[in-house]
């Protein structure tokens, strides 16, 4: 992965007459807000975003020998059209802008609204209980049981089990798209309700369209990786009726932050040996490492291709460590006032604080 990554910022250095030692600059993507008007932005940093369709107009300007790239409108479709010319583009804008002094395409994030980098996923899959502590916490803080192949067989057509795997079929949800919202958004606490728990995940932007993938080719289809709080309703619906209701748990308004960047994946070289931590209002909830996964990014990628078809721009997010607030004695939940910050090494921070319902 770092030889790739090398070898694509070598040619857009060199392609601006840059030398190599030039052509590494790291950069994330999001989208941003200003003044009403809606734009994809490079992330340098963490504190400064280049508008990219700008700085593409004068670049292409200063360079009248490079071949003509529309810049996307929106997110989607530059994850759609990155293999494309846009990935040697954008890590030609980050080098030529890494060192750039105040000019007009380039403002403080501080300046700008920023929106979820995807601001409309088509689909928003979720992992539950796929942290090896988290199972034990929900299990009341006794070891689950581990099946034998035997006592947990494979599922045709979704879940092939090799002969030596003890572990539990993924188990994944849908969060609904109308609970998103971005970095600095307020996480709502909605009416009448108020277990209302936090969840810190790695979650995965998908790159390419995915049906039924194979393990092996599963890095293949990601884009890159972002963070998201999985914000849960523990309140229940007051019956047993068909068991756990997800819907009620996991997707009322405002229960699905994500952001505030994308990192692609070339600058994460494995995603499964990341810290990951929260915090409530200062205080340390959650400190672990994307190691505990018990399925990798992949394996959630391929079971989840086997069910539906995943697209440019779709969320899997991978799970949560130990450490939420329903399983503590006593139990902990958010509440209006409090500050909810996700964060994940090399990926960046995701806060929002927590306020009452709107009226």
């Amino acid at each position: 992965m770092r030889t790739e990554t090398t070898a694509v910022a070598t040619v857009a250095a060199l392609s601006l007459g840059l030398s190599p030692a030039a052509a590494d600059t790291p950069f994330k993507l999001g989208t941003f807000e200003r003044n009403g008007r809606a734009f994809v932005g490079l992330v340098l940093e963490d504190r400064r975003v280049v508008e990219i369709a700008a700085a593409n107009a004068r670049l292409q300007k200063q360079h009248p020998s490079w071949k003509p790239l529309a810049i996307p409108a929106g997110m989607k479709e530059l994850i759609e059209r990155y293999e494309d010319g846009m990935r040697e583009r954008l890590h030609a804008i980050a080098n030529e802008s890494g060192a750039a002094a105040p000019r007009a395409d380039i403002y403080e994030v501080k300046a700008l609204r920023v929106r979820p980098p995807v601001p409309n996923p088509e689909t928003m899959v979720n992992a539950a209980v796929n942290y090896v502590e988290h199972g034990v916490e929900v299990a009341g803080g006794h070891a689950p049981p581990t099946p034998s192949p035997t006592a947990a067989p494979s599922v045709p057509g979704l879940w092939e089990r090799r002969a030596d795997d003890a572990r539990w079929t993924p188990y994944l949800f849908l969060k609904a798209r109308s609970a998103l919202i971005g970095d600095g958004e307020a996480i709502r606490i909605p009416p009448g309700r108020d277990q209302i728990d936090w969840e810190c995940e790695l979650a995965v932007i998908v790159g390419r369209r995915a049906s039924h993938v194979p393990i092996g080719q599963g890095r293949d289809h990601i884009f890159g990786y972002t963070l998201e709080d999985d914000v849960s309703d523990r309140g229940g619906r007051g019956d047993a009726r068909h068991g756990s209701d997800w819907l009620v748990g996991k997707s009322h308004d405002t229960f699905a932050p994500v952001g505030p960047f994308i990192v692609p994946k070339e600058f994460v070289p494995d995603p499964q040996a990341l810290a990951i931590r929260f915090t409530l209002s200062g205080t340390v909830m959650q400190d672990s490492s994307t190691a505990r996964m018990t399925h990798t990014v992949d394996e959630l990628l391929q079971y989840a291709s086997n069910i539906l078809t995943l697209r440019p721009g779709d969320v899997i997010s991978t799970g949560s460590p130990a450490g939420v607030g329903f399983t503590r004695n006593p139990p902990i939940f958010m509440k209006p006032g409090d500050v909810a910050a996700c964060t994940i090494e090399r990926i960046g921070t995701l806060t929002n604080p927590v306020a009452a319902a709107e009226k």
